[in-house]
This record gives structure tokens, C-alpha cells and sequence, in this order.
């Protein structure tokens, strides 16, 4: 089974096309489409949040000032 670039689809032969030097892609062109697609966030890491183990967000709590006591209502 052939390998295909994953910018165009077109299939790669790393042996007679050259192309080892951009692999995985077929060209330099595909590698910069690519290589920009990062830069410009294009592509993103989808990221999970947790919640805390007592079942709080812990994005969402942030202690108290100093010298304020903390709201028993919040707790």
C-alpha cells in the first residue's frame, strides 16, 4: 500500500521522486503548507479539563485575598 501526502493525497514514492527529502510529504511546497498551518493555529491540540478530585473546577476557584476571610457560602 502506497503512502499518500497528507496535504494532497497524491501517493509518495520515496525511492525515485526525491521526495525523501520532504517526507512525509510529496514536495517542499506540501511541507510549507503544512509548516504554515501550524504557525497560523490552523491545526490545535484539543485539551481536556479535569475536574479536581472533590468535584470542583479548579480553573474556576482561586483563593481569598490576604487579610480577607474566606465566604462559607463558596465552601
Amino acid at each position: 500500500m502506497a503512502k499518500l501526502c497528507p496535504i494532497c493525497a497524491k501517493p509518495l514514492d520515496l525511492k525515485n521522486s526525491g521526495a525523501g527529502e520532504s517526507a512525509p510529504f510529496c514536495s517542499r511546497r506540501c511541507a510549507d503548507v503544512d509548516l504554515h498551518r501550524w504557525l497560523s493555529e490552523s491545526y490545535a491540540i484539543p485539551v481536556v479539563e479535569h475536574e479536581d478530585e472533590d468535584g470542583d473546577n479548579p480553573a474556576l476557584a482561586s483563593p481569598p485575598s490576604p487579610g480577607r476571610k474566606a465566604d462559607p457560602a463558596l465552601h
